[in-house]
């Protein structure tokens, strides 16, 4: 499955910005797909996947940083999973990077997905 992300910019702190991952090459609702982050200096780290399954129907998954703020959301007609991010903080500055495995929104957060794409900037200044 290929991806490529896109929506990264620059905003003010408070000010909000939808990413999207646009995938194709695949069924794209076999995938789960999860949203990373790399701010400069730092380690990539999880930030929100979301998963399909049969059992438990649509599943969500996220880093407690951004609980509350942030929002995934997928739409199959499309192949494209969503990020929205709201009340953004300066911290929240990073390259952002959409990526997908066969695994459940939970696994993503620790297990390193298979496929990715290339990350959108995201900067929020204070």
């Amino acid at each position: 499955v290929q991806l490529q992300a896109s929506g990264g910019g620059l905003v003010q702190a408070g000010g909000s910005l939808r990413l999207s991952c646009a995938a194709s090459g695949r069924t794209f609702s076999d995938y789960g797909v999860g949203w990373f982050r790399q701010a400069p200096g730092k380690e990539r780290e999880f930030v929100a996947a979301i998963s399909w399954s049969i059992r438990f129907g649509t599943t969500t998954y996220y880093q407690n940083s951004v609980k509350g703020r942030f929002t995934i959301s997928r739409d199959n007609a499309k192949n494209t999973v969503y990020l929205q991010m709201n009340s953004l903080k300066p911290e929240d500055t990073a390259v952002y990077s959409c990526a997908a495995d066969t695994r459940t929104a939970q696994a993503m957060s620790v297990n390193a997905p298979r496929y990715w794409g290339q990350g959108t900037l995201v900067t929020v200044s204070s």
